[in-house]
């Protein structure tokens, strides 16, 4: 299987978030890089370098004035007299109707959901290569490899049409899902990341063109808090195309098993022509984060469940932090997903 990355990803490099109200390091640290990288050789990946894909692509599932925002907040916010080095919104609208403000401050709280994605110098070019990494590895399989491997960094499951939250800013899954349209009438998006990809059923919500599944800890009392609930099942035309599956806090491999069973029932029925699946290892026990403890051989078990589906598969890297199993985590996953996608 090939693996996509693009050097330029590990340049952004936040320093903090807020969480529960406390300045931490932010833990979307570049060195998850390394560790990842090391776990798809480890795994049998070749690893190629994406090309440069303009614009578009972003600009297929993103707002324009989201990405002028991305690409020149920066520079913006250093104008501002006092300013933090890294861009983090202080304030946010009640509601986002029509009014969008001016200014820099204004403009970041409107389109950044928490403290936890800051923009610094490098944040933009990152983030665009990390988005390439995703329309090489759909490109990839849509020219006939059975799976392909985007190494996203930073991750883009939160990140909403307009909004940047939860250490994403350009949704990598969304680009490699709408990539893959313009050859497969129907997409489905199969996320089994820690938590869940909010930003990923927004982008996708009121439409019937993709399904969009995701099994996440309970968000009712874990982040992202306001989606991710049983009873968001789309809006409008897209009514019946989202499913999700929030499983209780510590849940291990036997339940996660269990729901994903529901999900690729749902998954058949749709009837893909493609699949992505934004693939979080920070479900992993051992996770900083801690919400859920699938095991280093469950992830294997995970990948084969999911390959029994038989579909050109783009697997897009989402989260998964800084641990000493992080790099065997993704050699499990890819090898269980490869030997059983290939007797498929």
């Amino acid at each position: 299987m090939k693996a996509i990355y693009a050097a330029e990803q590990k340049r952004h490099d936040p320093k903090m978030f807020l969480s529960s109200g406390a300045q931490k390091p932010n833990p979307e640290q570049p060195e998850r890089v390394e560790r990842l990288l090391a776990g798809a050789r480890a795994a049998g990946c070749t690893v190629e370098r994406p090309r440069n894909h303009g614009l578009g692509p972003a600009a297929s599932v993103h707002t324009p004035e989201y990405l002028d925002f991305l690409e020149r907040i920066y520079e913006r916010w250093q104008r501002i007299e006092g300013a933090s080095a890294e861009v983090i919104p202080n304030i946010h609208p009640i509601a986002r109707g029509g009014m969008r403000p001016a200014s820099a401050v204004g403009q970041a709280g409107y389109h950044m959901a928490d403290t936890s994605c800051p923009i610094s110098a490098e944040t933009w070019e990152s983030a665009l290569w990390s988005s390439w990494t995703a329309v090489e590895a759909a490109q990839s399989v849509m020219a006939g490899a059975p799976a392909a491997y985007a190494l996203c960094r930073p991750p883009g499951h939160h990140a909403f049409a307009d909004v940047a939250g939860g250490f994403c800013f350009i949704n990598n899954s969304a680009v490699a899902a709408q990539t893959l349209r313009k050859q497969a009438p129907r997409v489905a998006i199969l996320d089994v990341d820690l938590h869940h990809g909010n930003g990923t059923q927004g982008i996708f919500y009121a439409r019937p063109d993709v399904l969009t599944v995701s099994l996440h800890a309970d968000p009712i009392r874990f982040y992202p808090f306001f989606w991710g609930h049983a009873d968001e099942r789309g809006d409008g035309p897209g009514l019946g195309y989202n499913f999700n599956l929030p499983l209780a806090r510590k849940s291990g491999d036997d339940a996660f098993l269990e729901a994903l069973a529901s999900a690729v029932q749902r998954i058949r029925a749709f009837a893909p022509e493609a699949l992505v699946v934004a693939l979080g290892l920070d479900a992993f026990e051992g996770d900083p984060f801690g919400g859920l403890s699938v095991s280093t051989p469950g992830f294997a078990r995970i990948g084969e469940a999911i390959a029994g589906l038989g579909l050109p598969t783009v697997i897009v890297q989402e989260g998964g932090y800084l641990c000493d199993e992080l790099g065997d985590n993704l050699t499990s996953f890819l090898t269980g997903f490869g030997a059983k996608h290939q007797a498929a």
